[in-house]
C-alpha cells in the first residue's frame, strides 16, 4: 500500500494554494477549478454520493509533494471561516511532512498566515547524533500539521524521551 493523497478543507482557495506552495514547497498539479452540484457527469454524482444532496458546489485545486503525495485542497461555498480541532472527537487530526529547511519552513509558516503551535521538541536531546525535531503548525485556516526535520523511519527507529 502506498499514500495517494490527503483532502484538505481551506477557508481561501488562492491564499491556500499560495500558502501550501510558497510556505510548504508544493507544485501546483491543477490549479483553482469550481465543481458545481450536478447529476449529469461521473465527477458531479460522484460529489454527490460524498458530500450529499446540497452540498453547493467548491472550489478545488491539486497540489504534490516532492516525493509525489497529492494534496487537494477543497473551498466549499457553504463553510467555516477556520477548523477547530476538537481533541475528543474521533478522526485524522494532522498531516506530517518532512523538509531539510527546518526553520525555513517555520517561518514560511508565518509569513504566509500559519501559525507554530508549539516550541521546537528535539526527540533525543541527550544525543547529538540523532538531531531529530519536530513541532506543530497550523495553516491559515488552523489545520493542524506536524513537521519533521528527519525521515519518520529514523525518527522512531529508537527509543525516545
Amino acid at each position: 500500500m502506498k499514500m495517494s493523497h490527503v483532502g484538505i478543507m481551506v477557508g481561501e482557495m488562492d491564499k491556500a494554494v499560495e500558502f501550501y506552495t510558497k510556505a510548504l514547497g508544493l507544485e501546483i498539479v491543477m490549479d483553482k477549478s469550481e465543481v458545481i452540484e450536478e447529476k449529469e457527469t461521473a465527477i458531479g454524482r460522484m460529489c454527490i454520493a460524498v458530500f450529499g444532496n446540497g452540498f453547493k458546489g467548491f472550489n478545488i485545486a491539486h497540489l504534490v509533494t516532492k516525493d509525489g503525495i497529492g494534496f487537494e485542497l477543497f473551498e466549499m461555498k457553504e463553510r467555516e471561516e477556520k477548523h477547530n480541532v476538537d481533541f475528543t472527537k474521533i478522526g485524522i487530526f494532522h498531516f506530517c511532512l518532512e523538509t531539510d529547511d527546518f526553520q525555513g519552513v517555520i517561518e514560511k509558516t508565518e509569513q504566509y498566515g500559519g501559525k507554530v503551535r508549539m516550541d521546537i521538541m528535539r526527540y533525543h536531546p541527550e544525543d547529538e547524533s540523532k538531531p531529530y525535531k519536530m513541532v506543530y503548525l497550523e495553516d491559515p485556516f488552523g489545520n493542524l500539521f506536524e513537521l519533521y526535520s528527519h525521515s519518520y523511519g529514523e525518527t522512531y527507529s529508537s527509543e525516545y524521551e
